[in-house]
């Protein structure tokens, strides 16, 4: 049977370079902007109660940006 040692599973995770790394949060912030600016548009043409359904996904976004920046040590 094969067993995965746990330093295998560290050296592939680590194998995007700073630049990489920077480009994709630059990239997950941009989409999380781009939601909240649109959330934002929808709460003020079409309503308050759609607007907070169009935050839920923004929020995701939201969160996921800002695990990406902290697990990678990208100050804020």
């Amino acid at each position: 049977m094969l067993r995965i040692r746990p330093e295998s599973r560290t050296l592939s995770a680590m194998s995007k370079s700073r630049r990489d790394v920077v480009s994709d949060s630059r990239r997950k912030g941009l989409v999380a902007g781009a939601a909240a600016v649109a959330t934002v548009a929808i709460g003020a043409t079409i309503g308050l109660p759609i607007a907070a359904v169009a935050a839920v996904p923004t929020a995701v976004l939201g969160w996921r940006w800002w695990k990406h920046r902290a697990e990678n040590g990208i100050k804020f």
